[in-house]
C-alpha cells in the first residue's frame, strides 16, 4: 500500500489534430503569452509579480447562446468506458500490473487551444516514461460556455476530450509494432488504481529545481523520475505557491527553450498519431458545402477541391482590445512553437522602442488588433506568395474561411472589401450550422477547417496559431 506523505491537494485540472505534411503556413503566426522575453528571466519574473495588480488573464473567444440544448455524449461516453485496454485481466503493460501516471495538475477551466499543448505533452511525456496516459475531460471556464447556467449539465461544463481530438492520446491504438500501454480514461484510472494504491507527486517537489531550465531538461527530468519510480499508479498533483503548477508551464511556453522539445515531440506517436476526432470531422462535412466557390471561372484550370482554394484567416475580436492593451504591458511574444525559426512573419520587438511607451503599444497593436486595411494587405500578399510560389502558378486563392468571434457591422464592412479584393467566397464561424455536439467542439471546428485550408493566417494574440502549428504538421 502506497501512504501520501500528506493530504492530497484539491486542484483538479482536467484537460484538455491529424497527420499531414506542412503545407503553408504565413501571416500572424503567434499566439502571445505573459512572459517578458526581452528582458532576462530573473527580471521577467520580478517585474511579473512586483509591478501587476494581478495575474494575468488568459483570453479566449465566446459563443452565442445556441438554440439547441447541450450534447450527453451518451455513445461517446459508452465508447470511452469500453476501450479493450479497460481491463483488468491484460497482461503486463496494461491491465492490473500496468503502470499509469494522471497528470491531476493539466490546466482546467480556459480557452481549448490554451488546453491542447499540455495535454499533448503530458501525453508524450507519459509515453517516453513507458506508462499509460489517464485522458481527462476538457473543463470549461464557465463564462466560455456556449449554454447559459441554467442549461448545463455539469457545473463547471465537461466535454470529453475524444469529442475535440483523436488519436492515442484518447485511447486509439499506437502502431503495431509500439507495445506502448495504450491510454486510459479517468473513470478507469479510479478502478485499476485506487486512491491508497497511487504515489502522488508533488510540483512544488520537482518544478523549483527546473525553473528556467530548457525543456528538453524539464521533460527529462520528469521522464526519469516517472521511469524509475517503482510504483504502478502515480498522480502528479499541484502544490506549493506556484501560480501555475502545470508540468509544462506557462513559463517555459512562453519561452523559447520549449523550442528544444520540437523535434522529440514531433516525431512521437502523441503528434504523429493525432487525428481529427469522428465528431469535429462530420462537423466539418456537414458545411462543406458553403465552401463551393460561387465566383467566377479562373482564367487557368485549378483545383476543385475548396480547400486547396481556401485561405483561412483568425479574426478575433471582442475581448481584444483590452487584451492587446494587457499582454503588451507584460511584453508578451510569439507563443511556443510558433518561435520556430522556420516560421515566417516572426515578431521581435525593436530593442530600441522603450518599454511601456504609445509606440511600444503601437506595435504590438499592429500585430494583436489589425484594422480592417491591415487585414485586406495581409490576404492579398499571402494570396500573391502563394500563387507565386506555386510551379507554373496554375493555382489560385479565392475562397475564404474566417475564424471569428464577431458579428455585426465591423464584419459586414470587412467581407464586402474583401470581396472587392478577389475574394468571391468568405464563410464565417457564424455561417456553420452545428447540431449540439458541434456547438460544443465549435473551437475544434474552426480549427480544422483552417488545418485543411491551402493557406492560415493566425491571429497575434492567440493561442490558436500554436495550436493550429501542431496540427499542421
Amino acid at each position: 500500500m502506497i501512504v501520501n506523505e500528506r493530504d492530497q491537494i484539491k486542484h483538479s485540472a482536467k484537460a484538455t489534430f491529424a497527420r499531414h505534411k506542412f503545407k503553408f503556413i504565413i501571416g500572424f503566426v503567434v499566439g502571445f503569452v505573459f512572459l517578458l522575453l526581452l528582458s532576462t528571466p530573473t527580471t521577467t519574473y520580478r517585474r511579473f509579480i512586483g509591478t501587476a495588480p494581478e495575474l494575468p488573464q488568459i483570453y479566449d473567444e465566446t459563443v452565442s447562446q445556441p438554440k439547441v440544448k447541450p450534447p450527453t455524449y451518451e455513445s461517446l461516453r459508452k465508447w470511452e468506458d469500453n476501450l479493450p485496454q479497460h481491463d483488468l485481466d491484460l497482461p503486463f503493460p496494461e491491465g492490473k500490473t500496468g503502470r499509469y501516471v494522471k497528470f491531476s495538475n493539466q490546466i482546467a477551466m480556459l480557452g481549448w487551444n490554451n488546453v491542447l499543448n499540455e495535454v499533448l505533452m503530458n501525453a508524450h511525456l507519459a509515453y517516453a516514461s513507458k506508462r499509460a496516459y489517464v485522458f481527462q475531460d476538457y473543463v470549461w471556464k464557465p463564462e466560455y460556455y456556449p449554454w447559459p447556467e441554467s442549461q448545463r449539465l455539469q457545473n463547471p461544463p465537461h466535454t470529453p476530450l475524444g469529442a475535440l481530438i483523436g488519436g492515442t492520446v484518447v485511447g486509439q491504438p499506437f502502431d503495431d509494432s509500439d507495445d506502448a500501454p495504450r491510454s486510459v480514461s479517468s473513470n478507469y484510472f479510479e478502478k485499476v488504481c485506487p486512491s491508497h494504491e497511487r504515489r502522488i507527486i508533488y510540483t512544488g517537489d520537482i518544478k523549483p529545481s527546473l525553473a528556467w531550465k530548457q525543456g528538453t531538461e524539464i521533460f527529462d527530468h520528469w521522464a526519469k523520475l516517472l521511469l524509475d519510480a517503482p510504483e504502478l499508479c502515480i498522480e502528479v498533483q499541484a502544490s506549493g505557491e506556484d501560480n501555475f503548477p502545470q508540468t509544462f508551464d506557462l513559463w517555459l511556453w512562453g519561452s523559447d527553450r520549449v523550442l528544444s522539445l520540437w523535434d522529440s515531440f514531433s516525431t512521437s506517436p502523441t503528434s504523429r498519431l493525432l487525428t481529427t476526432s469522428p465528431i469535429v470531422g462530420a462537423a466539418v462535412k456537414r458545411n462543406e458545402y458553403l465552401f463551393v466557390p460561387r465566383g467566377p471561372r479562373p482564367a487557368y484550370p485549378v483545383s476543385a477541391d475548396p480547400y486547396a482554394r481556401m485561405l483561412a484567416m483568425h479574426i478575433r475580436r471582442g475581448d481584444f482590445k483590452g487584451a492587446c492593451t494587457h499582454l503588451a504591458y507584460w511584453n508578451s511574444t510569439f507563443y511556443s512553437w510558433n518561435q520556430l525559426p522556420k516560421l515566417p512573419d516572426r515578431f521581435i520587438m525593436d530593442p530600441n522602442i522603450p518599454w511601456n511607451s504609445t509606440e511600444y503599444f503601437a506595435a504590438h497593436a499592429e500585430r494583436c488588433l489589425p484594422d480592417s486595411d491591415t487585414i485586406i494587405k495581409k490576404a492579398r500578399n499571402s494570396r500573391d506568395d502563394y500563387v507565386k510560389a506555386s510551379p507554373g502558378r496554375r493555382r489560385t486563392l479565392d475562397i475564404m474561411y474566417l475564424l471569428t468571434n464577431e458579428k455585426g457591422e465591423w464584419m459586414e464592412k470587412l467581407k464586402a472589401a474583401l470581396h472587392k479584393d478577389g475574394w468571391n467566397t468568405i464563410v464565417t464561424s457564424n455561417d456553420l450550422e452545428l447540431d449540439s455536439e458541434g456547438v460544443d467542439t465549435n473551437m475544434a471546428i474552426d480549427m480544422e477547417i483552417a488545418r485543411k485550408a491551402a493557406v492560415f493566417v493566425g491571429n497575434g494574440v492567440s493561442d490558436i496559431a500554436d495550436a493550429f502549428f501542431s496540427k499542421k504538421i
